[in-house]
């Protein structure tokens, strides 16, 4: 179920922001790109002819290309699989070229972002290698490219990128707040986080909540979840993060909190990515005392597409928050 009550309020335009912004996008950003154009007359979509040849490679047309000239462009990108990169990465490195007057890339989710470092060497850390490529972008006739992200897995990230793009690291926790604040308990409710990473990225964000913290120990070969610090007893407990994957973190937390008391746990993250429909093992059973809520934004629309209506999700949607970034 999406949540759409007062997104807008979080993508209010500022008074004075007056730019016209053309805004492209992949074709599984469509839905999302609907919902950013219809928040304000200042963003006007345009289209793309996606199609490809006999041997597979894409055949594209950047429709009205002359009509651009000396506008403010933007493209909605969405890096699902290496298989639609190549494509969009084809009309990025173009539009820049078509004489606009500033062009910026609206990437909710970096798809790599969790492999930023070496342990051994050996290891490809991609997510530099994605920072590389996007960072060789055109600059067009106004400057660099800004480049807007949301919930980067790493802070030492934004310093991946070189000099030819402006990175603008945006976050998707005001929804969650807004949200919360709707609640029947929201006097109750206490953050916790599944590590010391998410503690880390989230915790100025989040500290007017109590908050817990949830840490992993190793006992032999297993790694397992315990409860570092904080007192969940009789709260509603929000376990937020950036991203999810398999989900087995939050569902080892969700049973540690449960067990030192907690009334109820629900979870956030910014990006369901959930691969291999992963997201099926958090649907709600009739007996079920899992998940209250699990929210999730609208960066990963082939998540949001197969879960649909199923309980415990809502979508908070990115779609004011991004109305508002193309306005900077």
């Amino acid at each position: 179920m999406e949540n759409t009550s007062n997104n807008k309020n979080v993508g209010e335009l500022k008074p004075g922001n007056k730019k016209q912004v053309l805004l492209f996008y992949c074709m599984e950003c469509e839905e999302l790109a609907l919902k950013v154009a219809a928040l304000s007359p200042l963003i006007t979509l345009q289209s793309i002819k996606w199609r490809n040849f006999d041997d597979g490679f894409p055949n594209l047309y950047i429709n009205n290309a002359h009509d651009i000239r000396g506008q403010h462009v933007a493209f909605l990108a969405s890096f699902s699989s290496p298989a639609v990169i190549f494509e969009q990465l084809s009309v990025i490195y173009n539009l820049p070229r078509l004489f606009v007057a500033s062009f910026t890339l609206v990437l909710p989710f970096f798809p790599t972002g969790s492999f930023e470092r070496m342990e051994e060497e050996g290891d490809v850390a991609t997510a530099f290698t994605m920072a590389r490529i996007l960072s060789n972008i055109p600059i067009t006739r106004g400057g660099p490219t800004s480049l807007v992200i949301y919930d980067i897995h790493a802070l030492q990230e934004r310093f991946y990128f070189g000099d030819h793009v402006l990175p603008l690291f945006e976050t998707g926790i005001p929804l969650l707040k807004q949200r919360l604040q709707q609640l029947p308990d929201a006097d109750r409710i206490v953050v916790a986080f599944p590590d010391d990473g998410a503690w880390k990225r989230f915790h100025k964000l989040l500290d007017h909540f109590p908050t817990v913290i949830c840490t992993k120990v190793r006992e032999g070969d297993k790694r397992i979840v315990r409860l570092k610090e904080g007192n969940p007893a009789n709260s509603h407990v929000v376990i937020v993060d950036d991203l999810v994957q398999s989900g087995g973190t939050l569902i080892e937390c969700q049973k540690v909190l449960v067990a030192h008391g907690a009334a109820k746990v629900s979870a956030y993250v910014t990006h369901g990515v959930f691969p291999k429909r992963s997201w099926e093992r958090f649907t709600r059973k009739n007996d079920d005392k899992g998940f209250a809520f699990f929210w999730i934004t609208d960066s990963c629309p082939h998540t949001v597409k197969a879960i649909g209506n199923a309980a415990p999700f809502e979508v908070l949607s990115l779609a004011g928050s991004i109305a508002d970034a193309l306005q900077i």
